[in-house]
């Protein structure tokens, strides 16, 4: 995984450096440890037991994900999920708290992870290597700044659970969210809205038009959208990004790796090199499975 390292010192204190590739290799073997909620028969299973819809993932989604919001209307969740349409956090949200309340629904997450996991892993789930996983993915969690970081921030209140391999899952997703609190800054700075943002993202290729059209914005809405970037420079007639487009995309991931790496520099460059040991069959177990799309709207491996 790689990772050069240096520390400097401040005020005293010693700061480890890890290098934003570094931070951007750690999200994309932390991410899809997090993704297994969205995505697992038994996620399914638990969410039908609630009275959610299973027929496809999004009528789960976005109660797994917004109940430590508490009732949280659609306005807030459109604002912090940023890229779906507001129309499709409404039909998704709107009634999401009169079938089953925030509080149930993180009880049926944790069973889901619970079983999910043991699926998954086996035997492997209770090893000694997943413990100290989780302990370091705690650390790392813990050290997380969540001034500005609303996701991040309502996860890191939810009171932790005893089993190990539940540890690890609720600090990946800590770290996630944070990192995604993160990102939605970057393209507020970028001056892209929900959709400008996706739209600009399958302007570089990280994933299709088709799989974007998944966040559920309109024809007319993409092409508008389109359109207003083209007027900045940033995409051409065939909303392929321009040179000045593709800069500001990665100006956008480098800010949004650097607003992601404190965690993994309070963690240290050693430690941080032993969590990515020890998470590397979780991973393949994960990956391997074939539960995950092989191609998502975060554009992991492509930008």
């Amino acid at each position: 995984m790689g990772g050069a390292v240096s520390a400097r010192t401040r005020g005293g204190t010693v700061s480890e450096e890890i290098a934003l590739s570094r931070v951007r290799q750690l999200w994309h073997l932390t991410e899809p440890l997090h993704a297994v909620l969205y995505y697992a028969p038994e996620a399914f299973d638990e969410a039908a037991g609630l009275g959610y819809k299973t027929e496809e993932r999004w009528p789960s989604y976005f109660p797994w994900r917004a109940a430590p919001l508490g009732a949280a209307g659609a306005e807030l969740v459109t604002a912090t999920f940023y890229s779906f349409s507001p129309r499709m956090v409404a039909e998704h949200v709107s009634g999401a708290w009169r079938t089953a309340s925030p509080e149930a629904v993180l009880a049926a997450r944790t069973r889901a992870v619970d079983r999910a996991y043991r699926s998954l892993f086996g035997d492997r789930t209770d090893s000694p290597e997943l413990a100290r996983a989780a302990e370091l993915a705690r650390s790392a969690a813990e050290s997380a700044p969540l001034a500005g970081r609303p996701l991040a921030a309502v996860n890191a209140a939810l009171p932790w659970p005893d089993e190990p391999h539940l540890v690890l899952w609720q600090a990946v997703t800590i770290l996630r969210e944070h990192r995604g609190d993160g990102h939605l800054a970057a393209l507020t700075v970028a001056g892209l809205d929900g959709v400008e943002a996706l739209v600009s993202f399958a302007a570089v290729g990280a994933a299709s038009v088709e799989r974007f059209e998944s966040r559920g914005w309109s024809a007319v809405e993409w092409a508008a959208a389109r359109g207003r970037l083209a007027a900045r420079g940033l995409v051409d007639t065939e909303g392929v990004a321009t040179e000045a487009g593709r800069a500001l995309r990665a100006e956008v991931e480098r800010r949004t790796d650097e607003a992601a790496a404190a965690p993994w520099r309070a963690l240290g460059a050693a430690r941080v090199d032993e969590l990515a040991e020890l998470l590397g069959e979780f991973w393949v177990a994960v990956i391997g499975s074939g539960l995950l799309p092989g191609e998502t709207t975060l554009g992991i491996g492509k930008v």
